[in-house]
């Protein structure tokens, strides 16, 4: 998974010119990223990654069509909303907590 270090990565699919939001994930990734994606109206882009080995499992790429989208923004400025109406937080966005209160720490 990639990080969110506030890179805006940028380039093309196809004849689409698109920003990238993470590349090399799985299909459940890609599942979860294109729906909370479309979820926020944008447009997502999905390219399939060519395999090393036949063996290999198949990796995508996932990327909008919003030339100006940065995940980390988003993200930190709290713009993204769940598929219930929460805020997406860092954890919920790397899919490692469903909770969806939005507070980035947690008091003991």
């Amino acid at each position: 998974m990639a990080s969110l270090d506030g890179k805006h990565s940028f380039g093309s699919i196809g004849e689409t010119r698109v920003t990238f939001v993470e590349k090399g994930v799985d299909e459940h990734r890609r599942d979860f990223l294109k729906q909370l994606l479309e979820h926020n109206g944008f447009e997502v882009v999905l390219e399939e990654e060519k395999k090393k080995d036949e063996e290999d499992p198949q990796l995508y790429t996932v990327a909008v069509t919003d030339m100006v989208f940065n995940p980390t923004i988003w993200i930190f400025q709290r713009k993204m909303q769940t598929l219930d109406g929460h805020k997406v937080t860092p954890d919920y966005w790397f899919q490692r907590t469903e909770d969806t209160k939005p507070q980035y720490w947690k008091n003991s």
